[in-house]
């Protein structure tokens, strides 16, 4: 491992971090105690082709129960293709409190291809989830081979905004001082 590695790696996840678009955010809180699912809809968009794919998923965050040395650290699933991945992803979360005893699931369905653009797909969703009053679910959208870290970067961001509530909840049920 050279001292450019790490470097490398740092340049690929912020290239990808920062093609990454929360389209439609949600502002619920995730729960404090308990499971919290977060629906979502990922638009992507490929270099290669002209096609844009459209999936619909679920994250799940679960909350560690009792804290072990087997929970200690999260654990991040069917988020990301290459292990390499996933190994800098965990290095970076352990070092957070916030992250430390999560579970992150995320389940998703194929693509359906659309011969639409990114936005003309991100409009007609928003109309959609408008028009059946959905404030629950969020539009992604990111290049299709950063859709992995699209769906982690929204998890992230939730449990990040989430967590002076929860925090303020803890102490108000007498587990914090």
């Amino acid at each position: 491992m050279s001292l450019f590695d790490n470097f490398e790696q740092f340049q690929r996840f912020r290239e990808a971090w920062t093609s990454i678009k929360i389209e439609r955010p949600v502002d619920m809180g995730l729960f404090t105690f308990g499971d919290s699912d977060l629906p979502y809809f990922l638009v992507t968009s490929s270099a290669q082709s002209q096609m844009v794919g459209i999936r619909r998923g679920s994250v799940k965050i679960s909350r560690a129960r009792i804290i072990t040395p087997d929970s200690l650290h999260p654990e991040i699933r069917n988020f990301f293709e290459e292990n390499e991945d996933i190994g800098f992803i965990e290095k970076l979360l352990t070092r957070s409190a916030a992250f430390s005893n999560l579970r992150l699931v995320n389940d998703s369905g194929p693509d359906r291809i659309v011969t639409d653009t990114v936005e003309e797909a991100v409009e007609k969703l928003n109309r959609q989830l408008d028009d059946e009053e959905e404030d629950r679910v969020a539009i992604l959208s990111a290049p299709s081979e950063f859709s992995g870290f699209a769906v982690f970067r929204y998890a992230t961001e939730r449990v990040l905004s989430s967590a002076p509530g929860n925090i303020q909840e803890l102490r108000e049920r007498g587990f914090l001082p």
